[in-house]
């Protein structure tokens, strides 16, 4: 009779412990706190001392779970020096109710009894196991086994979505940086359009503006022109002459108001860096800028090929050799210098003239901005426009020794 009671209170025990592991869900809880209230479930059920649950990552194990204070969460274990390397391996529950008979004896660690129950997903992926000890000697009925069994494949459902939702986390992270880079690329390229679209109807405006001021100015030019072939006295040739060379500063400025406004169109050929620039040093010198002025050029490195305009890149370097020219006195030296690395060409061209104060610079490739009495301000920032047409970048540095313009353009 005192048999049937114990038996008829284990299996209510047993029953309030099942009713309790059935309802957790780990929707509600912390993996770990799900984890851990199935380790305690089960070493109640089982009345063993400690329950662990463990997973396998290759040769490695490591205890996520337990019902031990005791017991480090986080500890690793070589598999194979685990009695829960069986489990994995056979993908079958391991029954021990007597260690000092089992082969297992030693990796019990004192314990007598165990029970180990795959962690198999539904699918039927095996992710470790869930291993119970006991200091006592017990019996495993087929019932409490097939409990636990039924409970490993919840804790193993629970970890594979925990799994599954931690991948999704990590590429919705993936996706939203993707996409803020999309956007910020689209941003910058609706920025440029919208860009493009303004300086087209500017430069449209613009060269019907030139055309229409460029007819009379031609007239005036015709009519200064038949001037000078008059025999006049001297006080007449002196507002003459003014009126020629305003006439003719003019014309320049339209002609560079014209080229800034139109966009750049490239067309692209390959260019030996070093024969392009051996080559336009021959004119470069002619000029009467250039004139008792020494330009040095400097190649660290041949045969470096990059895709350009030439006629483009030639009015880049003209204007930006003659502002060097313009910069120092007769018998002062140019240096213009070629440097590369994997992914970029530098070309540099050094005046030793005076510092430019560095509140200016900012400004000098600036459309109208001009630090010369008779420039039009457009000369740097047409070079500009034309360097970042190929991809590249102007610098513009100087200090006590000098000023240095460098053009980067990817190779």
């Amino acid at each position: 009779m005192e048999n049937y009671a114990a038996e008829v209170l284990a299996f209510e025990q047993s029953q309030v412990i099942l009713k309790v592991l059935s309802g957790l869900s780990y929707r509600s809880h912390s993996l770990s706190s799900y984890l851990h209230e199935i380790t305690c479930g089960i070493s109640l059920l089982l009345n063993s001392d400690s329950t662990i649950v463990t997973l396998c990552e290759g040769e490695t194990g490591q205890v996520i779970a337990s019902n031990s204070p005791m017991e480090n969460a986080n500890h690793r274990f070589p598999m194979h020096e685990s009695v829960a390397n069986t489990v994995v391996q056979s993908g079958q529950p391991l029954m021990i109710e007597d260690a000092s008979q089992s082969p297992h004896k030693e990796q019990l660690n004192g314990y007598s009894c165990y029970l180990g129950v795959p962690l198999r997903t539904l699918p039927g992926e095996i992710l470790g196991a869930i291993c119970s000890f006991s200091h006592q000697t017990c019996k495993y009925t087929p019932e409490a086994i097939a409990t636990v069994e039924l409970i490993a494949e919840m804790a193993a459902t629970a970890i594979d979505n925990y799994r599954l939702y931690q991948q999704q986390q990590q590429f919705n992270e993936i996706l939203k940086a993707e996409v803020s880079k999309r956007t910020l690329e689209l941003q910058a390229a609706q920025s440029k359009l919208i860009e493009h679209e303004r300086l087209a109807a500017i430069g449209e405006f613009t060269a019907m503006i030139v055309h229409e001021i460029r007819n009379p100015l031609t007239t005036v030019q015709l009519g200064l022109n038949y001037f000078t072939k008059l025999d006049l006295c001297q006080s007449a040739q002196v507002p003459l002459s003014l009126a020629m060379s305003e006439a003719t500063r003019l014309t320049n400025l339209l002609q560079e108001i014209l080229i800034y406004s139109k966009p750049q169109t490239l067309q692209l050929t390959k260019i030996d860096v070093t024969h392009f620039i051996e080559e336009l040093l021959v004119s470069l010198l002619a000029m009467p800028e250039a004139q008792g002025r020494t330009i040095e050029f400097t190649s660290f490195c041949s045969g470096v090929i990059v895709k350009g305009d030439r006629n483009k890149l030639k009015q880049v370097f003209i204007n930006i050799v003659r502002n060097a020219c313009e910069a120092v006195s007769p018998g002062e030296v140019i240096f213009w210098q070629v440097q590369s690395d994997t992914t970029t060409l530098c070309i540099s061209v050094h005046n030793g003239g005076n510092p430019i104060p560095t509140n200016i610079l900012p400004q000098l490739t600036q459309p109208f901005y001009s630090t010369k009495s008779e420039g039009t301000g457009l000369g740097l920032a047409i070079v500009k426009r034309i360097v970042e047409a190929h991809c590249g970048e102007l610098i513009i540095e100087s200090s006590a020794n000098g000023t240095t313009v460098s053009v980067h353009l990817p190779l």
